[in-house]
């Protein structure tokens, strides 16, 4: 972590370097969410503000887009989603890239899940496609947990035939997804992504899918550079959204490799690290 994090956070005014931002992207749940996954007060406030400069604000999550955009219902016009993270970035409806999974890659993951119930273990599969998610369990306590991500969401007799392009599979372990259900799916990384991308979650996506990747694709059509854009995460499935801009922000509550990895420390997502970061460094 660079050194010049401290004086942008404890400094009673606003930095001395100068920061001409255009770009500002976060991740959504343990970043810009509290751990109550409640919004931060005066985020309207300030999406305003910052529509007012000129400056982009870009929710990149692993969230479903039709989620991303029930919670920004009301600002969300000229917006740009980076949902199902980074594999389907939409603007005003209109997808502006993705990355969809192969035919059949979808089907072995569900396959894989299926082997790991059947040996006792708590999980389950949320095939994500650009239109909806589905789902093969329809417990209460599973679908609770799928409803945070996935507004829309189908329980369905079999995940692994669907008429929907598929962009990656999330798989939620009621237990550890790092000791249980990732170490399953290690035949899926010689040829794919298995990301752990929270305590219960894992995803499989393709290798060129992820936060990072969307966001650079979307600097590029925009004509943004990493020095104008400001990132923040927490997880490691925001590690390569940090390095796409020159401006990267870890949380405080962040994985320690997210702080290795990110420029500067923000405080923490549970004192509205996000909002008093882009006030501290835009001078709001």
């Amino acid at each position: 972590m660079s050194s010049a994090a401290s004086p942008l956070l404890t400094a009673s005014g606003p930095p001395t370097v100068p920061a001409d931002i255009r770009l500002v992207v976060t991740d959504m749940d343990g970043t810009l969410l509290d751990d109550a996954k409640r919004i931060p007060p005066g985020l309207w406030e300030t999406l305003a503000e910052l529509r007012r400069r000129g400056v982009l604000f870009s929710p990149a999550s692993g969230r479903q887009y039709a989620t991303l955009a029930r919670e920004f219902a009301e600002v969300a016009e000229g917006m740009v989603f980076i949902a199902e993270n980074g594999t389907y970035v939409v603007r005003d409806g209109v997808e502006l890239s993705s990355d969809p999974l192969e035919p059949g890659v979808a089907a072995r993951v569900v396959q894989a899940v299926r082997r790991l119930v059947a040996e006792g273990v708590d999980v389950g599969a949320v095939v994500c496609g650009k239109r909806s998610a589905y789902v093969e369990r329809s417990d209460e306590a599973f679908l609770a947990e799928v409803r945070k991500y996935y507004v829309e969401h189908r329980i369905v007799e079999d995940a692994t035939a669907l008429d929907d392009d598929v962009i990656k599979v999330a798989l939620f372990d009621f237990g550890s997804a790092a000791h249980t259900t990732a170490p399953a799916l290690q035949s899926f990384t010689a040829t794919h992504q298995v990301v752990v991308s929270g305590e219960h979650w894992v995803d499989v996506m393709n290798r060129t899918a992820n936060k990072g990747a969307a966001l650079r694709r979307l600097q590029c059509e925009l004509g943004i550079t990493p020095a104008q854009t400001m990132v923040f995460g927490d997880y490691l499935n925001d590690l390569e959204m940090l390095d796409a801009a020159e401006w990267s922000f870890a949380m405080a509550n962040a994985h320690p490799d997210v702080i290795a990895r990110a420029r500067h420390l923000a405080p923490s997502n549970n004192d509205d690290g996000v909002l008093r970061t882009v006030a501290r460094v835009l001078n709001l």
